[in-house]
């Protein structure tokens, strides 16, 4: 390499900690080319911006930070140094004006991502970053160089950085398919297997329900869950009766605590209180008000407006409940027992648990194997819950990586490299 020819990196991955890596090298003049194997650029991005980009989240920073649970002391420094703040002064840096909902949730302002990639992709490419769409890494070749498989075929590159952002396997017809796995598995790099987080879970339901109430949203109830550790937590929302099983919201929420439950015990049941704005003894009073000659799903729908779904699933749950005490039945209403027995298959969970093992990476990101190749975002092992949580993280991994890289790169570690191979 020559003395006046910059330093050259390369990323693998368009998703959003590709890119953020990608800004943070090209920003310090080091020649950057970012490969991805889809037809365009941040899919999944575009994907979670249809029904409105959640950018972040506005709570305290430190409430923030604990959403990451176990793996938070790994991400704390990140997160710190690329808080909720820095991201969306970031996206006013591009031009996009953000808000924050009712639920404190931060979208950009509109709500969709198109225009933000837009505006980010621009900015890329004034600062000399240049992408590269339908290429498909391969690992590396017998030289330690990249392989790569683009329309005209496999060619090698040998850059004197390499960012990682890979993605994890959820999502798979937008790109992250986890066909990293393997290549670092066998350089020996240690990968906590992945798993579904954000997902769906599945339950053996009637033909009845399946029929007739697959795709309907139960809402205004409240779930209650105990986890492994004998923590209780009830949480008011609504979800989703699929054929499978359970979706939506909630159940996201209380996902990584009942995949654990299911891998340890080989089921899991939450308790979903049908009529949360009633206290028990309330409950108990309606139902044993006389109810005539009227029919006892009448009784219920006019005492406690439980009907439709609400009144299938207390049928799911107790067969006929005109056989109960009024007592049983009340206490059944304000805690329905639903028992899951796996979680969805990884190609249709939101987002991905698992990766490549915080120990096996350095205080940079930079896998110990292999020196000068860096990695970010979701193909790390850490989860988070829905509500901005992701995006952050995904962008703050991405700038630290790219960060770095650039040090990495400024130490001097550039006699290595630059060659390819077409």
């Amino acid at each position: 390499m020559s003395q006046t020819e910059p330093p050259r990196a390369v990323v693998i991955g368009a998703g959003p900690a590709g890119l953020r890596a990608a800004e943070v090298l090209g920003a310090q003049g080091i020649a950057v080319d970012v490969f991805d194997a889809m037809p365009s650029p941040a899919r999944k991005l575009l994907q979670a911006g249809i029904g409105g980009l959640n950018l972040t989240h506005s709570e305290a920073h430190e409430a923030f930070c604990s959403r990451y649970g176990e793996h938070r002391p790994q991400l704390q420094a990140m997160l710190d140094r690329y808080s909720p703040g820095d991201l969306q002064a970031w996206v006013h840096g591009l031009g996009i004006d953000t808000f924050v909902g009712s639920s404190g949730r931060v979208f950009p302002r509109p709500m969709k991502a198109a225009p933000l990639l837009r505006q980010w992709l621009q900015r890329l490419r004034a600062s000399g970053v240049r992408l590269h769409m339908r290429h498909r890494w391969l690992g590396w070749n017998e030289n330690a160089a990249l392989r790569l498989l683009g329309p005209e075929g496999e060619f090698a590159l040998q850059p004197q950085a390499t960012v990682l952002a890979l993605g994890g396997a959820s999502w798979p017809r937008l790109g992250s398919d986890g066909a990293w796995v393997p290549l670092l598995a066998a350089r020996g790099v240690k990968i906590a297997a992945l798993q579904s987080a954000n997902c769906g879970f599945e339950v053996n339901w009637s033909d009845y329900l399946r029929t007739h109430f697959a795709g309907t949203p139960v809402k205004t109830v409240a779930l209650g869950f105990t986890d492994l550790h004998g923590q209780h937590e009830t949480r008011p929302g609504e979800l989703l009766i699929t054929r499978e099983g359970v979706e939506g919201g909630l159940i996201y929420a209380f996902s990584r605590r009942l995949r654990e439950q299911v891998q340890a015990r080989g089921a899991a049941t939450f308790e979903l209180d049908l009529v949360p704005a009633r206290t028990l003894a309330e409950v108990h009073a309606l139902l044993a008000h006389p109810r005539g000659r009227r029919s006892l799903s009448s009784h219920l729908k006019s005492r406690l407006g439980l009907a439709g779904v609400k009144l299938a699933l207390l049928h799911e749950a107790v067969g006929n409940p005109g056989l109960m005490p009024v007592d049983r039945l009340a206490s059944t209403i304000k805690s329905l027992p639903i028992t899951v027995h796996a979680p969805r298959p990884l190609a249709g969970a939101i987002s991905t648990a698992g990766g490549l093992a915080f120990e096996a990476l350095d205080g940079n990101l930079m896998l110990r194997a292999l020196p000068g190749v860096f990695a970010a975002g979701e193909m790390l092992d850490w989860e988070a819950p829905t509500g901005g949580y992701l995006l952050t993280a995904c962008l703050a991994t991405g700038a630290w990586a790219g960060e770095g890289a650039v040090n990495w790169l400024k130490e001097g570690h550039c006699d290595q490299g630059g060659a390819q191979d077409r």
